[in-house]
């Protein structure tokens, strides 16, 4: 008998890796994410320095804003970059939670496949406990609302503690709950009504909050006044110039009379633009396009200020902010378009100038001013700015907050356990390794801070078995105590996101017995250090 000739069914450029590999394959590039993100946690936690290919320096301990940067090639660290970034865009901050939370539920799942366990079995397990996590969540969370400016307060300064605007937490809070509550419309809070500018000058602790809006843009002539006082804004989509004539046109000239008479024609129309301007009665007009040479000659006469190239994004935050109504016709301007606020000024530091448009009255959009030496400082400063606003935002829109600090974690995972032991199967084995997955977020607390893990943990259990559901680690003091009565509180929707996306991209990782990868053409940039070679997987 022949012997039998190998089959093949697959491409020579297919690299495959089946059953146990695969799955620790994928197990570990997972860990490794979450280990990278790890040392951030908290607010003792360590900052990262990234340096991209051209050299821009990256310093943060924001997590989705480390993996961005990290140029991560394994297809299942990629999935966890994911959820970092669901958890960003979806609650404003928690990334960190959320990618250590999925590292630790695949480092506890191999130790049940290491008892062969079968991975539906996990998966099932894992399912039911997200879903009774969240159960005691809900239970677990207090009802606030926008009115409660102290909670609001105290949810801001948890989210920037740790971070480079934590010199300064209790004046950025005030900040922060100001502005929220500035744009805040029938519950709805609009993000994007907030602008946040950076200015280099002055110190961090100097950042302001601005009731309008600041233009990164000078006025056009030098000789139009720097500052107008009780300003009438004028927003204009269209060019202030005289249109192009089409390629097809034919002007016929005989005499220089009659070349003169047509240039004299063009400077009046010019000027009747201006003359339009002014009988509405408006003194600052930002115009979304180009200003002829002639135009801005006669607004500078006239003492009226001009922006030019404002673009539509900042067109419409002016809208929101003086009341005006962006006009794309000259002909139908009137003073009932116009806008108001008390000062529109020109404000230079250094080489950069800009336009502030300040003291608009019940404005629906606004600015925050972030002052700094330095890009990178003023770069943290604004991350935290956007988790601070996240969560406050979250908070209005759900109006559930959980004691932070860890305590809600302990407490989900004793009520997981005591779960568990009514549950028969081996699925009860999945839940309780999902109950001691949240006892990874508390533990790095108290690592991050210096202190025992063991000693914390084992405090902590013993609290909250006591039926002290708010005690948490204060890493100020070092002490176990209710966090709630402290003010470290954070909104339930950062942990009840976090479980969720946690434990699905678990799942995924976890259903996965087969990797086929097409190789590629080596990159010469380097991999995240100590990861598995995937690179080209899809």
């Amino acid at each position: 008998m022949a012997d039998k000739q190998p089959i093949y069914i697959l491409p020579e450029n297919i690299e495959r890796t089946i059953g146990k590999d695969a799955q620790r394959n994928n197990i570990l590039a997972a860990k490794l994410v979450a280990e990278s993100v790890k040392t951030t946690l908290g607010p003792k936690g360590m900052d990262k320095m990234l340096v991209d290919a051209l050299g821009d320096i990256t310093i943060t301990n924001d997590g989705v804003t480390i993996l961005e940067k990290m140029e991560i090639e394994h297809p299942a660290a990629k999935m966890m970059v994911e959820i970092a970034k669901t958890q960003e865009s979806e609650v404003g901050d928690g990334t960190t939670t959320a990618v250590m939370l999925a590292g630790k539920l695949l480092e506890n799942a191999e130790k049940l496949l290491d008892m062969k366990i079968h991975p539906t079995v996990i998966t099932k397990g894992y399912h039911i406990a997200s879903e009774k996590a969240k159960e005691f969540l809900k239970e677990l969370s207090v009802d606030v609302t926008y009115e409660r400016e102290d909670l609001l307060r105290n949810i801001v300064k948890t989210a920037m503690t740790g971070k480079g605007a934590e010199s300064s937490k209790e004046k950025f809070s005030e900040i922060v709950v100001s502005a929220i509550k500035q744009i805040h419309e029938n519950g709805l809070v609009n993000l994007n009504n907030i602008k946040i500018v950076k200015n280099k000058s002055f110190g961090v602790e100097d950042t302001e909050l601005i009731n309008g809006v600041i233009i990164d843009k000078e006025r056009v002539s030098m000789d139009m006044p720097v500052c107008i006082e009780n300003a009438r804004i004028a927003l204009i989509s269209e060019a202030l110039e005289i249109k192009n004539i089409s390629s097809e046109a034919k002007i016929s000239i005989s005499s220089p009379t009659q070349l003169q008479e047509f240039l004299n024609r063009e400077e009046l129309l010019l000027k009747q633009i201006v003359d339009k301007i002014e009988s509405i009665g408006a003194n600052v007009i930002f115009c979304q396009k180009g200003i002829d040479d002639v135009v801005q000659y006669y607004l500078a006469k006239k003492g009226i200020y001009a922006c030019r190239r404002v673009s539509k994004s900042d067109i419409d935050m002016l809208a929101y902010a003086t009341g005006a109504k962006t006009i794309s016709n000259l002909n139908e301007l009137s003073s009932n378009e116009l806008g108001r606020s008390k000062i529109v000024e020109e404000i230079r530091h250094g080489d950069e100038a800009m336009t502030y448009v300040k003291g608009c009255e019940n404005p629906k959009a606004i600015t925050i001013l972030i002052h700094g030496g330095s890009e990178h400082v003023m770069d943290e400063v604004e991350r935290a700015f956007k988790d601070g606003l996240g969560d406050v935002s979250t908070v209005i829109r759900d109006r559930k907050v959980v004691a932070g600090a860890g305590a809600i974690e302990i407490e989900i995972s004793k009520r997981l356990k005591e779960f568990a032991n009514t549950m028969s199967g081996r699925e009860q084995l999945a839940v309780i390794e999902f109950a001691n997955s949240l006892e990874f977020i508390p533990s790095t607390l108290s690592e991050n801070a210096g202190l025992d893990p063991i000693d914390i943990l084992t405090e902590l259990k013993s609290r909250h078995d006591k039926g002290e559901k708010y005690a948490g680690i204060n890493i100020f003091n070092n002490r176990v105590e209710n966090v709630f009565e402290k003010g470290i509180i954070e909104p339930a929707k950062i942990k009840s996101q976090a479980i969720s996306s946690a434990t699905e991209v678990a799942i995924m990782i976890l259903r996965i017995d087969d990797v086929l990868a097409s190789k590629t053409q080596p990159k010469s940039s380097p991999r995240m250090g100590g990861m598995p070679d995937m690179s080209g997987m899809d």
